[in-house]
């Protein structure tokens, strides 16, 4: 489409089927908001220091299911793992940490790993893809990345 010399309109938003706002009940700014891999459940972090969990069987229709409390600063991200390793959801903070989290049972979830190995807020994390393994990589304002690889369960 051409923007502005009028002669086309950006493609119509007609085709937008349901438009769904969540109310998180966050106490600070949502930084990142990531779907797991069938787009039933959603995790939020946030500068109130938590990880949030919702779920949706219907896809429209979300409840909170958990808070993962266990950083001390804003929670910059979170990432889901490939579902093959089981609910796996990394979160990156401000407080130089990285925590890696396990639901154990339905929504009884659990601090896996702490990864302290910055010397700065670490910013962004992100999974390989699953046939590489459980593999994590995580950027830090420390201008250091580091790059996580887990072996066995996490039963």
């Amino acid at each position: 489409f051409f923007c502005c010399a009028g002669k086309r309109r950006p493609p119509s938003l007609s085709r937008l089927i349901f438009n769904m706002k969540l109310v998180t009940s966050h106490e600070d700014l949502i930084h990142d908001v990531q779907m797991d891999f069938y787009g039933r459940r959603l995790a939020t972090c946030s500068s109130d220091r938590t990880v949030k969990i919702f779920e949706s069987p219907d896809g429209y229709h979300h409840q909170q299911t958990a808070q993962l409390v266990g950083h001390n600063g804003p929670v910059w991200q979170v990432v889901w793992a490939h579902p093959k390793f089981g609910s796996i959801l990394a979160s990156c903070s401000y407080d130089r940490q990285v925590i890696v989290w396990k639901e154990l049972a339905r929504n009884n979830w659990v601090h896996i790993y702490q990864h302290r190995g910055h010397d700065g807020s670490v910013n962004a994390v992100a999974w390989s893809p699953h046939e590489l393994g459980l593999r994590l990589a995580c950027g830090s304002s420390d201008e250091t990345i580091s790059v996580l690889s887990f072996r066995g369960d996490f039963s």
